[in-house]
């Protein structure tokens, strides 16, 4: 399967919020580090990080494009409320090793009603 047809698998699962489901993309000890967030690594931690944002707000990954380049695929995407962002995933045997989001997360909390961290 190529890495595009990987990453849109990945995306339907991501649509359904099925954690479960995305959680068996990753290698074992996978890196998953949404830019505004610190980084999870290990696919129970990957895992339990879906859970939580699947309970916190209904999310939709609408495809703008994505590109390959040897074990590196990389996702634009935007949802139904606007926001935009762009993921790249970096490939070993057919896993996800190494995942990078960048997405503007005051937005996103914003959308969703969600609480703004005081700092």
């Amino acid at each position: 399967m190529s890495l595009k047809n990987r990453v849109l698998a990945w995306v339907e699962a991501f649509n359904r919020g099925d954690a479960k489901a995305l959680t068996h993309f990753y290698a074992e000890d996978a890196i998953n580090f949404q830019v505004p967030e610190s980084p999870i690594q290990g696919r129970a931690n990957i895992c339990d990080m879906f859970t939580r944002e699947f309970k916190q707000a209904t999310m939709t990954c609408l495809v703008e494009n994505i590109f390959e380049d040897g074990e590196w695929a990389i996702l634009e995407w935007r949802d139904p409320l606007g926001l935009r962002g762009c993921g790249f995933f970096q490939f070993q045997d057919g896993l996800i090793v190494y995942q990078r989001g960048y997405w503007d997360k005051l937005s996103f909390l914003r959308m969703h009603g969600l609480p703004i961290p005081k700092d």
